[in-house]
């Protein structure tokens, strides 16, 4: 199978299965300190399907996601999660959490949003979190700047 065929049939797996799972994404970025980048949608939302079908696979396709820890987390399959992450807000949601020197911090994107609008959104959070690895010291523990740190999301 030729490497485009096979990106291809990785895509159609992803995209069946809902994408990639919040423990994962959880782990990824406890483990690599990159920022966590969740999707909450829904099967039922129009403005959650062209998120999931357009807009993400084209923020997928240029790179971007490479550099975070991602997650999609479907509300109808795990809904508590869903209502954890949202807030019990409306739908779609994007949330990035970052770390900092005082914890977690989350940033959210609410509703139907452009490609450009969810890289910038997702490239800030990168970028903030580049300038805080420079700015503050890793401790022995894998925290900034030694201070315990609460994990990100519902944990």
């Amino acid at each position: 199978m030729t490497s485009l065929g096979l990106t291809a049939l990785v895509q159609v797996i992803v995209a069946a299965s809902g994408g990639e799972t919040y423990a994962d994404a959880h782990r990824e970025t406890m483990e690599t300190g990159r920022p966590l980048v969740v999707v909450v949608g829904a099967d039922w939302c129009p403005a959650c399907k062209v998120l999931n079908t357009t807009v993400i696979p084209q923020v997928r396709q240029r790179g971007l996601l490479r550099k975070v820890a991602f997650a999609i987390v479907n509300y109808d399959r795990e809904q508590q999660l869903a209502d954890q992450l949202t807030d019990h807000g409306p739908i779609p949601q994007i949330l990035t959490f970052r770390r900092t020197a005082d914890g977690w911090r989350m940033r959210r994107l609410i509703g139907a949003q452009s490609v450009d609008t969810v890289e910038n959104f997702i490239s800030e959070a990168i970028q903030l979190q580049e300038a805080a690895a420079r700015t503050q010291p890793a401790g022995d523990d894998g925290s900034v700047a030694g201070k315990p740190q609460r994990s990100p999301g519902p944990g």
